[in-house]
C-alpha cells in the first residue's frame, strides 16, 4: 500500500498523547466519583467495570488512527477483471495516399472512416494505430482513451512507398503486446543476452478463431516493398486474427505528383480481397465505410484480469467513522456518556 500524502501519517504521533490526556482526565473523574462516594474503587464490579470503560476508548483510539490513515489518502493495487477487445487500425500512409480520386484525398477518406469507428466504440474496446509506407510503426498503443487515438489519427499524413506485409506484421506484433506485456516496463541499457531464447512459433489455428483481435487495414491496396502481403495475411490467418480491409481509392486510378515524378496509382481490389478472405475476414469500398461498425457485432471480448492501482480513500474514512459510532454506542450503553 501506498499513500499520496504520507506527511500526514505525522498526525498518528498525536494519538498516544490523546489516549494519555483521556486516560488522565477519565482517573481524575473517578477519583472525584470516589470522593464523592459516588464510585466503588474496590470489588468484582468495579474491574468488571473498569474493562468496559476501555472498550469504548480503544474503539476511538482505534477510529482516530484509521481516519489519519485515510487522510494521508492511501492507494492499493488490485488486481480487476475486465472485458476487452482489441481492434487494430493500419493506415496506409504512402504517397499514393496523396490522390484525389477519393474526395478530398484518400488519406483524408480513411482518417474520416477511422475517426467515425472510434467514436462508435464503447470503452471495452482497445483500439490502436499503426502506420505503414515502406515500413510499419505503432504509431498509439492500443487504448481506450478515444482522444489519445483520435489524435493520433490526425497526425498522419502520406510520405513514401507501400509495404502492405509490414503493416500487417505491424499490427500482429501491437495485438501480441497487448495481450501479453513483456514483463518489464522499464528501460534498460544493458546489452541483450548472448544466446537470448528463440522466440516459439505460434501453433497454427482455425481463421477468424481469435476473435477478441481485429485488424482494420485501411488502404488503396498498392504494394511495392517485401514482405509478400499474402504471407503476412497468411500469418495473421495461422493466428486466428481477421483482417478486415478498406480500399480507398478508384480501380481506374488516378496520377498523382510524388517527389517531381506522375505516378499512375489505382485501387487494388483484389490483393485487398485476397487479405480478407485468407484470415476469414471482409472487404469493404470506402464508400461504405459506415458499415465498419458490423465489425464490432463480431468482436468478442476476452476477460482480462490486470493490476491497477486505486484510492482506497473511501474504505478507510468509513472505517474509521464507524469505529468511533461504535466506541461512542458503547460508552453511552455501558457507562451512560462518552468518554
Amino acid at each position: 500500500m501506498t499513500f499520496t500524502w504520507p506527511a500526514a501519517l505525522v498526525l498518528l504521533a498525536l494519538i498516544p498523547a490523546g489516549a494519555w490526556l483521556l486516560g488522565a482526565l477519565d482517573r481524575r473523574r473517578r477519583r472525584r466519583a470516589a470522593a464523592r462516594g459516588g464510585l466503588d474503587l474496590g470489588g468484582g464490579g468495579a474491574n468488571r467495570r473498569a474493562a468496559l470503560r476501555r472498550i469504548p476508548a480503544l474503539l476511538f483510539i482505534a477510529g482516530f488512527a484509521v481516519l489519519v490513515v485515510s487522510l494521508a489518502r492511501p492507494q492499493s493495487v488490485l488486481s480487476l477483471p475486465r472485458e476487452e477487445g482489441t481492434v487494430i487500425l493500419a493506415f496506409d500512409v504512402s504517397g499514393s495516399m496523396a490522390a484525389t480520386d477519393l474526395q478530398p484525398t484518400r488519406m483524408a477518406a480513411a482518417k474520416a472512416a477511422a475517426e467515425a469507428f472510434v467514436a462508435q466504440q464503447p470503452s471495452s474496446v482497445v483500439i490502436g494505430i499503426v502506420a505503414f509506407s515502406d515500413s510499419g510503426l505503432a504509431v498509439q498503443a492500443p487504448t481506450n482513451d478515444q482522444g489519445a487515438v483520435l489524435a493520433a489519427i490526425s497526425r498522419l499524413a502520406p510520405e513514401r512507398g507501400t509495404s502492405l506485409g509490414e503493416g500487417i506484421l505491424a499490427s500482429l506484433e501491437a495485438i501480441a503486446l497487448e495481450e501479453s506485456p513483456p514483463a518489464t516496463d522499464y528501460y534498460s541499457i544493458r546489452s541483450p543476452s548472448p544466446s537470448p531464447s528463440p522466440t516459439p512459433t505460434p501453433t497454427p489455428v482455425p481463421a477468424g478463431t481469435h476473435t477478441s483481435a481485429v485488424i482494420v487495414l485501411l488502404t488503396d491496396g498498392e504494394n511495392n516493398e517485401a514482405p509478400d502481403p499474402a504471407v503476412a495475411a497468411q500469418a495473421a490467418a495461422d493466428r486466428g486474427i481477421r483482417i478486415f480491409t478498406v480500399g480507398l481509392g478508384s480501380p481506374a486510378g488516378t496520377t498523382v505528383n510524388l517527389d517531381g515524378f506522375q505516378v499512375h496509382t489505382q485501387l487494388n481490389e483484389p490483393l485487398l480481397q485476397q487479405i480478407a478472405s485468407v484470415t476469414d475476414g471482409a472487404y469493404y469500398r470506402a464508400e461504405d465505410a459506415q458499415q465498419l461498425r458490423s465489425i464490432y457485432a463480431g468482436l468478442d471480448t476476452r476477460l482480462v484480469v490486470e493490476p491497477e492501482k486505486i484510492e482506497i480513500t473511501g474504505l478507510f474514512a468509513g472505517a474509521g467513522i464507524l469505529l468511533l459510532a461504535a466506541g461512542g454506542v458503547a460508552s453511552l450503553v455501558w457507562l451512560g456518556r462518552l468518554p
